[in-house]
């Protein structure tokens, strides 16, 4: 998809999109005559009164596109980041739907700055382009796709950089979200690592990834309990940006790369086992922050770890009941083989340690107790550092993104206090995302970090305007904007 942005229009476009605010009549200088008398026949009518609506559409003559659609922007004052970027994604989706292959967007800024605003519009656009048909043939593959959308602006030129950078963002989390939809027949740890080496080789990131005689050589044992029910042996993928230089410390980023999660001898429900090919999501979204990292070339060193193995049920797995090892040192009472997420992001946190990485962030679809708790709204926070912690949310809410802080009470670690080994791998069922929280945080050292659950929002349940059903790539800017913060 070619997507650009300038303060010309000319004609040959499927598609003119025009945002308008409900209560306010203001339409952009740029417009050709024509257009603005139509939009302002859509407003005299009263269509445009409804939010995101995409039915306020007519087939014009004498415009420079073939297809007019005007879409409500809501009231000016209520008007925030995080419902421009799906503006403009509900708008290209539908479209493109419909079979628009080129667009032209002429949306509004509101009061906000603009170089946000157009940052976010580039991400919705991109992000609605997202395709899940991957491995579809005949009738149901989709061959609806974008091939060219202009962003019409009169501050094109003081935005462009902005704007470009929200391609960045939306391209590098439409790549992240393409690894997590791979089924686990095609996506297993070694795969994940050679999709990992890649990314390295093309965006210049140094490439690691730990085999099994490495990791049993490195005393990585909690990740090899995790794997060795599986005939795919774990890997614990590193991805290194320099930015900084050689003797300055590392940000560090982990990601839960459980490639596929059948609960392991704790088996789970068949119902929705199939959506656990995404339970590598926090890995995908650590991969895709490093690419974008690795473009934007900021001054500040960063380590990406995905400690990546697949949990299957079988006669070498590994068993309810086990006392296994750490990268840490210490030792581990499973009490549950459907823990496992935390079992690999121990060795993960430990091992980012160990290379240097003085700030910490872990991303994973950690938990089903955070669904119970914040829905598929918001993912959750915890942390050890109060001004690290609060600095993130301030991060997430600039980027236009959700995020809501949890407790890490002492009662927490309380829970899974084991009478046989150092912890065990679950509190029960009360609290149960605050304790494995507090699993967590026995292998961050004395460093500042925060655990990032997105169990609830890395994938949808069904199908949004602005975006497909599956992996979202939500919380993928805030986390690089995060890191950004620290340079």
């Amino acid at each position: 998809m070619r997507i650009r942005i300038d303060s010309k229009l000319s004609g040959g476009f499927d598609a003119l999109v025009v945002g308008v605010f409900s209560d306010d009549t203001t339409l952009p200088g740029l417009l050709d005559d024509k257009s603005k008398e139509l939009v302002n026949k859509f407003r005299e009518l009263g269509s445009v009164a409804k939010p995101l609506e995409t039915d306020n559409s007519i087939y014009p003559e004498g415009t420079p596109a073939n297809r007019l659609l005007v879409i409500g922007a809501g009231k000016k004052a209520d008007f925030k980041l995080s419902f421009a970027r799906n503006l403009a994604g509900t708008a290209a989706r539908q479209l493109r739907k419909k079979g628009a292959k080129k667009i032209a967007f002429a949306l509004p800024f509101g009061e906000l700055d603009a170089a946000a605003v157009a940052q976010v519009y580039a991400e919705g656009i991109v992000l609605s382009a997202f395709d899940t048909s991957t491995y579809r043939t005949g009738e149901g593959k989709e061959e609806k796709i974008l091939e060219d959308v202009l962003f019409l602006s009169e501050q094109s030129n003081t935005i462009k950089d902005a704007f470009e950078r929200g391609v960045v963002f939306g391209e590098a989390a439409n790549f992240s979200r393409s690894l997590a939809h791979e089924p686990g027949n095609n996506m297993y740890p070694a795969l994940l690592a050679e999709e990992a080496r890649k990314v390295a080789e093309t965006y210049g990131l140094e490439f690691d990834a730990l085999d099994k005689k490495r990791l049993e050589e490195g005393g990585f044992k909690a990740i090899l309990a995790v794997g060795q029910g599986s005939s795919h042996d774990p890997r614990m993928i590193v991805l290194k940006y320099k930015g900084a230089g050689e003797n300055e410390p590392y940000f560090g980023l982990v990601g839960k790369g459980i490639t596929f999660d059948s609960g392991g001898i704790s088996i789970k429900p068949a119902d929705s086992m199939g959506d656990m090919k995404m339970d590598m999501s926090g890995g995908a979204w650590v991969i895709g922050a490093m690419r974008i990292l690795a473009q934007l070339k900021p001054k500040i060193n960063v380590l990406g770890i995905v400690p990546a193995a697949e949990n299957m049920p079988s006669s070498t797995a590994y068993r309810p009941g086990d006392i296994i090892g750490s990268l840490e040192g210490k030792t581990i009472e499973v009490i549950n083989t459907d823990a496992e997420g935390r079992l690999v992001l121990a060795d993960g946190l430990t091992y980012a340690r160990q290379l240097g990485a003085t700030k910490l962030v872990d991303l994973a679809t950690l938990t089903g107790a955070v669904v119970v708790a914040l829905g598929h709204t918001a993912p959750a926070i915890f942390g050890t550092n109060d001004e690290f912690s609060q600095k993130f949310l301030d991060t997430a809410e600039k980027a236009g993104e959700k995020a809501w802080q949890m407790p890490l009470y002492p009662e927490y670690s309380e829970q899974i206090k084991s009478s046989i080994a150092d912890i065990m791998n679950t509190g029960g069922r009360a609290g149960g995302s605050c304790t494995a929280a507090a699993f967590l945080k026995e292998f961050t050292g004395e460093v500042p970090w925060i655990h990032i659950d997105i169990a609830g929002i890395a994938y949808t349940e069904g199908e949004k305007p602005y975006l497909a059903k599956g992996s979202s790539g939500y919380i993928i800017r805030s986390v690089v904007d995060f890191v950004l913060a620290h340079v």
